[in-house]
């Protein structure tokens, strides 16, 4: 039998805006536990996204939290075996992976870019997603293109565990 599962430890929230989602995205942007690096790096790109953007009466944290509900996924497939063929079953997502899997798509995409600076591609990749456009924004499109086509299987996710 499994243990009980891990309870979801509080974060705290960041000193610039006292935002706990801050906190979180800066925890995945993190590498080798450099947390205040992480953060120089937020707060670098917020800088750059506050001189770029097109609407200036939009503070700068809404525009990445515009960005980032742009990104968040609603559904996904997930495989399931079903009479020894696996079938991608499409299934709701729920709130807390939605913002993980939009949080690591966003600096997974910001990494791949080719701009100079950490700083200035997670920049660049927050304007893109606020405009519905770029690399972290396609991904959610591709996931919900790929739960479309399998809308079939949608009838498998009831699945009882005793029917063979």
């Amino acid at each position: 039998m499994r243990k009980a599962r891990a309870k979801k430890r509080p974060l705290l929230p960041d000193p610039r805006y006292n935002d706990q989602l801050v906190t979180r995205f800066v925890n995945n942007l993190m590498l080798d536990g450099k947390k205040s690096t992480a953060f120089k790096v937020f707060y670098d790109a917020m800088d750059i996204v506050e001189s770029r953007k097109e609407d200036q009466e939009k503070q700068t944290i809404e525009v990445w939290k515009e960005a980032l509900t742009n990104v968040m996924p609603h559904v996904e497939v997930r495989s399931r075996r079903v009479g020894g063929a696996t079938f991608q079953i499409p299934m709701q997502i729920r709130a807390d992976r939605k913002i993980s899997m939009a949080m690591k798509w966003m600096i997974k995409y910001s990494r791949a870019r080719n701009e100079k600076t950490m700083a200035l591609k997670l920049a660049n990749e927050i304007l893109a997603a606020a405009k519905e456009e770029g690399s972290a924004f396609k991904k959610k499109t591709d996931t919900h293109k790929m739960a479309e086509a399998n809308k079939a299987f949608s009838h498998f996710r009831f699945r009882s565990r005793f029917w063979r």
